[in-house]
């Protein structure tokens, strides 16, 4: 994690706090969550954002051209604030603090479901079914990733459920290896 992760989540918190205050903390949170994923996009943008040789008033010209008419007046005056603080490198840190933030008050559970091939409509209302068991609200992230072979892994927090074949092999391989009447290959 960044090594200014508190200043993060501290401006996260202070956004947060002035959302509540102005009745759109919903708002706010859509427009970090856009924040936070254009950012992550773009690598150019992270860099620009990042460099000390590119001047503020140029940064905040490039911010407002992207995120201009598309995020409301509170978040574009936050990116103003942040950026005139001198902390615009931690821009997208401090969105995804506050996305944190703005779930964990809503009660809002993020699980990602791990499949070596991409879920069905049978298949998705499968895992949010098994996941409601957590919590009513679930935020379904999903992702493929072959190695499995097949089944699936969901990861809640820092809770792991591996259903995946190549687990299942990979414990019978161990299963096997301790075995002294199986000569090894």
């Amino acid at each position: 994690m960044h090594r200014d992760s508190k200043v993060a989540k501290r401006y996260a918190k202070s956004l947060m706090d002035f959302a509540q205050e102005q009745n759109s903390l919903e708002a706010v949170a859509a427009d970090m969550e856009l924040i936070a994923a254009t950012i992550d996009g773009s690598r150019e943008l992270e860099l620009l954002l990042k460099s000390p040789i590119i001047k503020l008033d140029k940064k905040v010209a490039i911010m407002n051209q992207i995120f201009g008419g598309k995020i409301g007046s509170i978040s574009q005056s936050f990116l103003g604030i942040i950026a005139r603080k001198g902390r615009e490198s931690l821009i997208e840190e401090m969105a995804v603090a506050f996305v944190n933030l703005y779930k964990a008050s809503q009660g809002i559970v993020t699980a990602e479901i791990t499949t070596a091939i991409p879920l069905d409509d049978k298949g998705r209302e499968k895992a949010k079914a098994l996941i409601a068991q957590i919590s009513d609200k679930v935020e379904l992230i999903e992702k493929i990733n072959e190695d499995i072979i097949g089944g699936f892994i969901i990861r809640v927090g820092d809770k792991q459920y591996d259903e995946s074949v190549s687990s299942r092999l990979s414990a019978m391989k161990r299963e096997f290896s301790k075995n002294p009447h199986i000569a090894e290959l």
